[in-house]
């Protein structure tokens, strides 16, 4: 393994999304991720399909491979007294443990957080859940619809206040993988002054509400609740999306020179009565959009962003996926990443989203990435290893 957490052993014993993303985003950075999963089936989302690819009998789920690159797998039945034993012996050799089960399922299985620390004391445990580990619905069980739901994202996606939508991925799974991750690496950075490891917690609940920014205070500090508006931000004018001759484009007129330089370019009176401050182009908001969409309705979409851009106004299109990933830009950014699978042979994947560069300019990002495991794959390889003498690192405590 080749990062910056080359060092670092993960053990992973969620399933579904969230901690596998959060497993995902450490092995991306060269942690060696051990994924555990149950014997014949495996995690949740091998089943979990249409999409399926490869051949009948050795098919692949394209949610699976969507969040488990960079790990390697073993079934194990943590019911089974030798599994849980194989697994402890995953335990001492850790840094890190990620699971997201339901609260109380560890200890019914014997695996407590209280023992697994004291046995490794260096341990950090991510636990992810769906609406805490305590409070009066700490037990109820998470997915990520239903909590864009209960944590409000809900109500301020869809073209009113009457159309509640979720939104296209699974943004609180992802979000709480994301958090979860950022968690991890803090208690790992600790870790080098204490030399000892500690639980971080997160759940749906929590990363939804976590993001929820102006939108938040907007309520806790305004006393105001929002509501789902569509394409239109509710407190920048103009900034959302306006039709013109072929289809649609997004603008951004964030600053009062920008409301200015765009009024120049396309003829537009930036004095007018409802458009002199953003405060009043909000307020008259249908007048704002009906007056853009007028000056926009003789333009095809590749000229107008050639024109927004000549004055400075931030616009895009707006892609399909197969758009985005044939993109050039996308490709630039290393976005894309091609990896040998056991039983697909090579596969393109949606690359990492961070890249690291040397103090010489010199990009130093991980090349090497691994594909998601077949169920198992590495059981022969993670076992050998277990016969090896425990080898700590050099931070403090180890």
């Amino acid at each position: 393994m080749t990062g910056p957490l080359a060092d670092v052993v993960v053990v992973d014993l969620s399933r579904a999304l969230a901690g596998p993303h959060a497993t995902m985003m450490l092995g991306d950075l060269g942690a060696r991720v051990v994924k555990v999963e149950v014997p014949d089936r495996g995690d949740d989302t091998r089943g979990w399909g249409p999409p399926f690819v490869g051949e009948e009998g050795v098919r692949e789920s394209t949610y699976f491979l969507s969040a488990n690159r960079n790990k390697e797998s073993i079934a194990l039945d943590l019911k089974a007294d030798a599994d849980r034993a194989t697994l402890l012996e995953l335990v001492d050799r850790a840094d890190v443990l990620v699971e997201n089960f339901r609260t109380g399922v560890l200890e019914r299985l014997g695996l407590g957080v209280d023992m697994l620390l004291e046995r490794n004391p260096r341990l950090i445990v991510l636990s992810i859940t769906g609406f805490g580990h305590d409070g009066p619905e700490g037990g109820r069980a998470g997915y990520d619809q239903i909590a864009q739901g209960e944590a409000g994202l809900m109500s301020l996606t869809g073209s009113g206040p009457d159309d509640p939508q979720r939104v296209g991925v699974p943004i609180g799974d992802l979000l709480a993988g994301i958090y979860g991750a950022y968690g991890v690496l803090a208690a790992l950075h600790e870790r080098h002054t204490t030399g000892v490891g500690q639980v971080v917690r997160t759940s749906l609940l929590a990363a939804v509400t976590g993001v929820h920014a102006f939108q938040g205070t907007r309520w806790t500090v305004a006393g105001e609740v929002g509501r789902a508006q569509g394409n239109h931000h509710p407190s920048i004018a103009p900034y959302g999306l306006f039709r013109c001759r072929d289809g649609a484009i997004q603008i951004a007129v964030g600053s009062e020179v920008l409301w200015q330089r765009f009024c120049l370019a396309f003829g537009l009176d930036a004095d007018a009565e409802g458009m002199r401050s953003n405060a009043e182009r909000v307020a008259h908001r249908d007048q704002i959009i009906e007056a853009i969409e007028a000056a926009f309705a003789h333009l095809d979409a590749g000229p107008l962003l050639m024109q927004l851009a000549d004055a400075g106004i931030p616009a895009g299109r707006v892609r399909t996926l197969d758009e985005v990933y044939a993109w050039e830009q996308t490709a630039s950014q290393g976005l894309l990443v091609d990896v040998q699978h056991a039983s697909l042979g090579t596969v393109t994947l949606p690359g990492p989203p961070l890249r690291f560069f040397d103090p010489s300019g010199d990009e130093v990002t991980r090349r090497d990435h691994q594909a998601p495991p077949v169920l198992d794959e590495h059981a022969a390889r993670i076992r050998a290893w277990l016969d090896e003498p425990v080898v700590r690192g050099p931070e403090a405590g180890a």
